[in-house]
Order: C-alpha cells, then structure tokens, then sequence
C-alpha cells in the first residue's frame, strides 16, 4: 500500500512538471487561472445596480465562531463573494460544520445563487487556521529530502483540510524568495527558499496538487516579500522595498511564471511600495504594478486579490472606502475585508458603489473583475 501511494504522488509529481515546463501558449482559455468551458449565471452587465457589482467584489470576516445576521444577510442579499476563516472563527468541527452550513445556507437563497469562496491561510507549519494538514512550513518542504514529492504532498493535505471543512480557497502557497536568512518572511519559515527557480517549482507543485482537488490556490505577495527585513511587516506599518527593477523581476516576480503556468486560480498583491515600479503607491494600489506587470508582462489571466484591507501598511491611505476604491482602480477584483468587523464589508461595498455610480471607476473594468469572480464561483461548486 505504501508503495502503491508513492507511485501515486509520483505521478502527481509528473502532473506538475509538466504544467511547469509546459507553458500555456498566450491567449488560451486556461492561462493563467482561467476555466475553460465554465458558465455564470446572471453575468454581470451594464445595466446592473452598482451596490449589487460592488458587493460582488467583497470577501467578508465576522468575528467569534457564529456568523452574525449582518453576514448572512449580505450574503443572502449577493452582496459578498467570499467569506474568509480564522483561529477564532473555529472552536471544533462540529462548530465549524454548522457556521459554513449557515454560511452556504445564505448563498443559496440569494436572488441569484452562486457558491461562496470560503478562504482561509493553510500554508503550512506555523500559518493554518485549520487544525490538520500541511504539517511541514514551506522551508522545511524546501529542505526535505524529496522536496517536490513533500510540496505535492503538502498541497495534497491542504486540500483535504480545506475540503474536509468545506472550504474552496487556500490563501497559499507563499512564493515570496527570501534574501537574507531570518528576515520577515524566513523567520517564520514561509519561503520555499532563497533561489527563485526552486520556489517557482515547488510553489507550483503545491498549487497543482492542491487545485487538481477542487481547492483554489493564491499565490503571493506579488510582486514579491523577499527582501523585507524582520521588522518590515506591512500587517503593522508601511513599508517601502527599494529593490533594483532587473533583481525584483528575475527574484521577486519569477516565481509567478511557472504559477501562472501551473493555472494558479488567484493572486494576492503585497501592500508594500516598491519604488522600482510605483514610488508613491503600495503594490496592491497600483495599476502599474498589477495591470502593468502582473497581467500585461507576466499574462495573469485570473482573480486578483488584495492582502488585509485593514493593515497598517494603509494607513496613510485613508478609511476602508478610501482603500477599497483605490484597489478595485489600481485592478484588484477581490476586496479582502478580514478586520472581523461586518461593518468594514459594508463600508467598502458602499464606497465602490458610489465610486461605480459616478463614473470614478470605469464600469466596463469593474464588470470585468465582477465576471472573472463570478466565473471562479461557479467552477467551485
């Protein structure tokens, strides 16, 4: 049996390589996250009411283990596209059986029904949300004596965490390629690794796994964390990364090929400001960096999503409204309100409707990102 189940991740392993070595040749229906044959119910049009598109574009949190009545009626009202999960949302499986059962339960008697993307963070080690698989972090995939058999089978357990609480989207793997050892993103042992090529692989080999089993998988932070010393966290403040243009690309964005490649369904940007392409704008607020580099150079065809709308990276950047419209500009389609404050989904979701309805953001971009959403929902039923 043992054997039989090595053979089995040995192909899974095959599966992989070849989405990696394999490119998608451009303008393929499945470049880059995209799902070929899939349908939407209900697409999203011109004449829609900009408070429905806006809420389309707003993954929700709530605090404790019990989704509150604000939740469930945004959602029954088609005004949320996800929901994302934390520690504190989970206090057994029983529990967490019930609140996602309420949750889908909400979905289902919307107006227009479409699947919820349920998220969490199960990278791995010490970032799961989830009690359960993927036990190894990213550093020890990237050390262990098979590395591309352990990233499979790490993304094989994520997958079964996640769809074992029904749950459709894994907000990992991390492909950020650290510089220095125990800085930010090492210390907590959330990097593959220091060479690029080995992060892109492994990364890859971790999101195949994991998405050939139903679970979406988001690679991030784009265009990359790498170089962030200790204290450069932008969950607590802002910050700026002055990489060369030439090494962010060959270091920081090469793992997002073979990703992208690979069909990875989603996209996190980073909230730090990278001045080697936007001096003056977090990555995630940027079209620079996320039409400019991400779609346009690198040829990602799926969901962007922004990192926590809360952080204190933004500070400077004004309220939730403020940050929400400036994402959804800059090209992000999914708006990640996870302050576990209800009101923080509303705030958004009022801001880019009114930004919507009085022409601050273009229509024809916003139903664009509405539909790429839209899309993904339904091909996680």
């Amino acid at each position: 049996m043992a054997a039989f189940r090595r053979i089995a991740r040995l192909g899974s392993v095959l599966l992989v390589l070849g989405a990696v070595l394999g490119p998608v040749p451009a303008g393929s229906a499945t470049r880059g996250g995209g799902i070929p044959g899939e349908r939407t119910t209900a697409v999203a049009g011109q004449d829609e009411d900009p408070y429905q598109l806006a809420g389309r574009r707003i993954v929700l949190s709530y605090p404790g283990p019990t989704p509150p009545p604000e939740t469930l009626r945004a959602i029954r009202e088609g005004r949320a596209a996800g929901v994302i999960l934390f520690g504190e949302n989970v206090t057994g499986p029983e529990q967490l059986a019930e609140a996602v059962a309420r949750l889908k339960e909400a979905a289902a008697a919307a107006r227009h029904p479409r699947p919820l993307l349920l998220m969490t963070d199960q990278e791995g080690g010490r970032v799961r949300r989830l009690p359960g698989a993927p036990e190894l972090s990213a550093r020890r995939t990237g050390s262990a004596p098979d590395p591309l058999l352990a990233a499979v089978d790490s993304g094989t357990g994520a997958a079964a965490t996640l769809t074992g609480a029904g749950l459709n989207v894994n907000l990992a793997p991390v492909l950020d390629v650290y510089d220095t050892p125990d800085n930010f993103i090492d210390h907590f042992e959330r990097s593959f690794g220091q060479d690029p090529s080995r992060v892109g692989a492994l990364g890859s080999a971790f999101l195949a796994a994991q998405q050939s089993r139903g679970v979406a998988a988001t690679a991030k932070h784009f265009p990359g964390l790498g170089s962030a010393a200790r204290d450069e966290n932008t969950d607590a403040r802002p910050v700026t990364l002055p990489v060369p243009l030439a090494q962010l690309r060959s270091r920081g964005e090469a793992p997002y090929r073979a990703a992208i490649a690979a069909g990875v369904r989603l996209v996190m940007a980073s909230w730090a400001i990278y001045p080697a392409l936007d001096p003056d704008r977090p990555a995630g607020f940027s079209p620079t960096v996320i039409q400019g580099e991400l779609r346009d150079r690198l040829g990602f065809g799926g969901v962007t999503i922004t990192d926590a709308l809360e952080a204190g990276a933004l500070t400077p950047y004004g309220d939730t409204g403020t940050r929400a419209v400036s994402a959804a500009a800059a090209g992000m389609d999914l708006i990640l309100c996870s302050a576990r404050d209800p009101q923080q989904g509303e705030d958004a979701t009022e801001a880019l409707a009114a930004a919507l309805g009085s022409g601050r953001l273009d229509r024809a971009a916003f139903t664009r990102s509405v539909t790429r959403v839209d899309a993904l929902r339904e091909a996680l039923r």
